[in-house]
């Protein structure tokens, strides 16, 4: 089922799209679309907001149809599609599918935007050129001491520091997006994304956004272990994209430097590390662990 906003499809042409996956999300996608809406906008065009509900069995379609009016006050467009099948990239194909703008931004619904973020993806996607950009990753406050110290490390890694990660938020224009079709059945559709692009049409803009680790030791290993098969599995099947990889190497010096600043937070990090490296292969199932 598809419920939409009043807006004119064929009247309302939109600069850019930004599109919410969203499964049993009532409790975050308030304040991600309320993020989303602050956000200054200078340029020419106007903004659609697609959240694809999929799966969902709480109030995610009503909270976020909550927001149409205020979108509406703004000139902006805000749908909902309620699609009773789960999965995050079927989801995010169908937003594709109706989705009007040549910059599309992808979003995930527990992410919280600066209000300069959009403004600054726009800017950096306005050229012909392929192009994929993302913001500066800001850690939501973490709950569980386990994750307190894993993000003290987390955040220091190099690819964290000096990459452009794109976790939970990347955007692409329209030259981009033709790098590939739908988004296949695969775990990590941020990393495939990421590294469809060379490393100099990737941009980091200035502006950040607010994005959560999951909560406690257990949901920290099943998350590390999904990311670390998300990676196998691009190794496995586009290992052509491989050469676009230019994550720095975490070396021995900076770990050692990390270790002595901050041997708690190490040593939560590196048993992370470790438990996952020595769990049977295949991957343990979704958990986001809030």
């Amino acid at each position: 089922m598809s419920i939409t906003s009043q807006k004119d499809a064929s009247v309302f042409r939109p600069a850019m799209s930004v599109l919410i996956p969203a499964s049993n999300e009532a409790g975050l996608i308030g304040a991600c679309l309320k993020s989303v809406l602050n956000s200054d906008w200078w340029h020419s065009g106007s903004v659609e907001v697609i959240v694809i509900a999929n799966g969902c069995k709480d109030d995610t379609v009503q909270v976020a149809l909550s927001h149409t009016e205020s979108y509406t006050e703004k000139g902006w467009d805000l749908r909902v599609l309620d699609r009773p099948e789960g999965g995050k990239l079927a989801a995010l194909n169908a937003g594709d599918r109706i989705a009007r703008a040549r910059i599309r931004v992808y979003l995930d619904a527990d992410v919280e935007l600066s209000k300069g973020l959009l403004n600054d993806l726009f800017t950096a996607l306005d050229t012909p050129r392929p192009r994929y950009a993302s913001g500066r990753i800001r850690l939501a406050d973490p709950q569980s001491w386990a994750t307190r110290a894993y993000a003290r490390i987390y955040q220091q890694v190099p690819f964290m520091r000096t990459g452009v990660p794109g976790a939970g938020l990347f955007a692409v224009n329209a030259a981009g997006r033709l790098r590939w079709g739908d988004f296949p059945a695969i775990i990590s559709d941020d990393t495939f994304v990421r590294l469809s692009f060379r490393p100099e049409e990737r941009v980091g803009v200035d502006a950040h956004y607010v994005w959560p680790l999951v909560e406690g030791w257990r949901n920290l290993v099943r998350v590390r272990k999904r990311q670390n098969d998300g990676v196998d599995e691009i190794r496995s099947k586009y290992p052509d994209l491989l050469q676009n990889d230019d994550k720095p190497v975490f070396g021995m010096a900076d770990k050692l430097r990390l270790a002595l600043r901050d041997p708690v937070g190490f040593a939560v990090y590196g048993g992370v590390a470790l438990v996952v490296r020595l769990m049977p292969a295949g991957s343990t199932g979704w958990s986001r662990g809030r």
